[in-house]
């Protein structure tokens, strides 16, 4: 059983950045590919990012690439996602997720976090 941990998210006004985390325990985090997902009021989940379990390969929706960078330390079993230039349209529940392949998919994540919530004001 993986329990994931997601922090960082808050208020910050659009254009601004904020950096949200992932802590990982209970399994082994360098088998897995790390996913982030998002919820915004009314909407389903949708994917923003993943990384793969040796932190080569990423990622990224259209929506967010060339703002957001996800990045991985296997030694703190932490996954990030740095989010720059920020819109109101992130506006969203944000979530990570373990799974043991590289793919985009919300249904072939296995666990998930409880989620931080990012609010961009314009």
């Amino acid at each position: 059983q993986v329990q994931l941990v997601e922090s960082g998210g808050g208020l910050v006004q659009a254009g601004g950045s904020l950096r949200l985390s992932c802590v990982a325990s209970g399994g082994t985090f360098r088998r897995y590919a790390m996913g982030w997902f998002r919820q915004a009021p009314g909407k389903q989940r949708e994917f923003v990012a993943v990384i793969d379990a040796s932190g080569d390969n990423t990622y990224y929706a259209n929506s967010v690439k060339g703002r957001f960078t996800v990045s991985r330390d296997n030694a703190k079993s932490t996954v990030y996602l740095q989010m720059n230039s920020l819109k109101p349209e992130d506006t969203a529940v944000y979530y990570c997720a373990t799974s043991l392949r590289y793919v985009s998919v919300a249904r072939d994540y296995d666990y998930w976090g409880r989620g931080t919530q990012v609010t961009v004001s314009s």
